[in-house]
């Protein structure tokens, strides 16, 4: 009577192709990260008053008023505008984090159908 259960003599071939392929994936999902940590993201309100760049660690980097836009009488506008263009800067990191996300996965999504 044959013996089932376990892998003599070690993985077999598929198992070790299979682990391989997951730390490849691995370091790849690293490095893309890494790559969208480092890339800046500026978005732009109240066409253009008001300017601000993001990192894809979502860490504010720089902010540029128009002169324009900075009315001691209206603090209230300026701080509408500087908001909503942080919002759109986040917002454009988290959509090339999900793109990346999609890539590596290969459109799997973090769903799970189970």
């Amino acid at each position: 009577m044959a013996k089932r259960g376990g892998f003599p003599g070690g993985m077999p071939g598929n198992m070790n192709n299979l682990m391989k392929q997951a730390q490849k994936m691995q370091r790849q999902m690293e490095e893309s990260q890494r790559e969208l940590e480092a890339t800046e993201f500026t978005a732009k309100a109240g066409g253009g008053a008001v300017e601000v760049t993001v990192t894809g660690k979502k860490q504010v980097t720089n902010i540029v008023l128009s002169q324009d836009v900075v009315d001691p009488d209206d603090v209230e506008m300026l701080q509408d505008l500087i908001m909503a263009a942080i919002n759109e800067a986040m917002k454009m990191a988290d959509e090339a984090s999900a793109n990346m996300m999609g890539r590596m996965t290969g459109g799997f999504g973090g769903g799970y159908p189970f």
